[in-house]
């Protein structure tokens, strides 16, 4: 067991990677993810979890695609939280932030599933870990 706290600032510090996770903490079955964001993601859709959301820096953005296939976009600025439930289509975008995310262990930053190709500036993964 790891006793140690992490910083966040100097966690993020240690890495320049957009839309690629570091696994800070474990809780139960979650990982606690921060990562650093800008640009647009890919639409995707968690099929079976929700997704937990905290801007630790910067504007962050998550466009919603309704049922009836129209859109809605949540801007999110520092402090703010925002949870996207199970089974929503979601596309990230950011002119620049850095976020927390809060979600179960092995889940893919790309989704079960995906809209067209994946950006390369966009790490389809299950986290890394914090080195």
């Amino acid at each position: 067991m790891d006793i140690a706290p992490v910083n966040l600032t100097e966690a993020l510090a240690s890495f320049d990677d957009v839309y690629s996770p570091r696994i800070v903490a474990r809780m139960n079955d979650y990982d606690i993810r921060i990562a650093h964001t800008r640009g647009e993601h890919v639409w995707h859709v968690h099929d079976d979890t929700d997704e937990f959301f905290l801007v630790l820096d910067g504007r962050f953005d998550i466009a919603l695609r309704n049922a009836d296939g129209s859109e809605t976009t949540v801007v999110l600025r520092r402090g703010d939280t925002f949870v996207v439930p199970r089974g929503t289509e979601h596309k990230p975008s950011s002119p620049g932030a850095s976020i927390l995310m809060v979600e179960p262990s092995g889940t893919r930053t790309t989704g079960d599933r995906h809209e067209g190709e994946v950006p390369a500036h966009v790490d389809s993964t299950t986290g890394h870990a914090l080195t």
